[in-house]
């Protein structure tokens, strides 16, 4: 509706919906002067939008213009955000436009291709003679009321009039309402003069604190340059104190440093030893359960012969306990395979008394 508006208003230049789907500040501010150039060609309204004030400026002209010419109340925010938004507000000029355009034409004809560009449609005398049919309207009603009344009381005004006019003109009573007159005036002539006086007063004591305000001031700011100037007392104790300080803090960030890689090899020594602990103890559980086994499998493979048994337990005897010395020398080398050279030597068994 906005598009065929504008073309049936006469704009130059063809519009689409799809001119609005971005911000266009510069195609509003030209649709917006074009409309009010319509409205009415004698408006004074300027057209530099390049400045961010410029833009806020005439927004706010063109809003306040048609407030006050067309009664139309327009969004300042929507129509500075010139998208989709402002389409809707520049609807509502275009609207009365168009609406004022089909009453006064009627049925128009329709224009050639080449004449439609060029239609211009004036509306600013026929508003400014609508204005002032309104107001040549409301001072008749007013008017009329004022004379109605006074054509109430003209039956005892009448007689008042007639008596006045026909009492003589006294000189000395005349004299005195003029010098009343003129006295009242004299007097309102003196106050005006008391208040130009005062003000010129007031003027000079207003003259007077700012030149007393300005020497307080350039004494304040000298004061203030003599301070800045001046090198406190303690400073010097107070950049030795900082010097230390500074040492001193980098002294605890290096010992803060050392404790927490110390803290830190020591718990990686401590992860290593569990680690290493549990190994052994599992690798020894390991040996034992081998142990068992192959002692398991020798009783059973020896319960078929007893004979054999008694005859070698005496001889076997010795190699028993050498065997055992040896299985255990070989489960101590394969559970600490890193301390070459050293033998442990003992048996799984205990001892028959306390000293064993």
């Amino acid at each position: 509706d906005f598009t065929e508006m504008m073309r049936a208003l006469g704009y130059p230049r063809l519009i689409s919906m799809e001119n609005f789907h971005t911000p266009n500040f510069m195609l509003v501010s030209e649709v917006l002067l074009w409309l009010v150039k319509r409205y009415e060609p004698q408006s004074d309204i300027p057209g530099d939008v390049e400045t961010e004030q410029d833009r806020v400026f005439f927004i706010k002209a063109v809003a306040q213009f048609m407030a006050t010419k067309a009664h139309i109340k327009l969004n300042t925010k929507k129509l500075y955000q010139a998208d989709g938004h402002a389409v809707k507000e520049l609807l509502k000029v275009t609207s009365v436009l168009y609406g004022a355009m089909n009453t006064q034409g009627g049925e128009r004809a329709p224009l050639p291709e080449e004449d439609s560009t060029k239609f211009k449609f004036d509306l600013g005398s026929k508003i400014a003679d609508l204005k002032a049919a309104r107001q040549l309207a409301s001072e008749i009603t007013s008017k009329g009321a004022v004379l109605y009344d006074l054509l109430g009381k003209e039956v005892e005004l009448r007689e008042a009039r007639t008596e006045s006019l026909g009492r003589p003109l006294e000189i000395n009573e005349a004299e005195k309402v003029m010098k009343i007159a003129i006295s009242s005036i004299l007097e309102e002539v003196q106050k005006t003069k008391d208040m130009l006086n005062n003000v010129a007063l007031d003027e000079a004591n207003l003259e007077a604190k700012i030149e007393k305000r300005k020497l307080e001031l350039e004494r304040s700011q000298k004061r203030l340059q003599t301070l800045q100037s001046v090198r406190p007392a303690f400073m010097d104790e107070y950049e030795k104190i900082e010097e230390q300080l500074q040492k001193q803090y980098s002294t605890y960030l290096e010992k803060f440093r050392n404790l927490t890689y110390m803290e830190q090899l020591l718990e990686d020594h401590r992860r290593t030893e569990q680690e290493m602990f549990e190994e052994a103890a599992n690798m020894l559980r390991l040996i034992q359960n081998r142990l068992k086994e192959e002692e398991q499998h020798l009783l059973k493979s020896g319960g078929n012969d007893d004979s054999d048994i008694e005859i070698q337990e005496d001889e076997g005897s010795d190699s028993e306990g050498d065997l055992q010395i040896t299985r255990h020398q070989i489960s101590t080398e394969t559970l600490l395979p890193g301390r070459v050279g050293t033998r442990i030597v003992g048996s799984m068994q205990g001892g028959d008394t306390e000293e064993d």
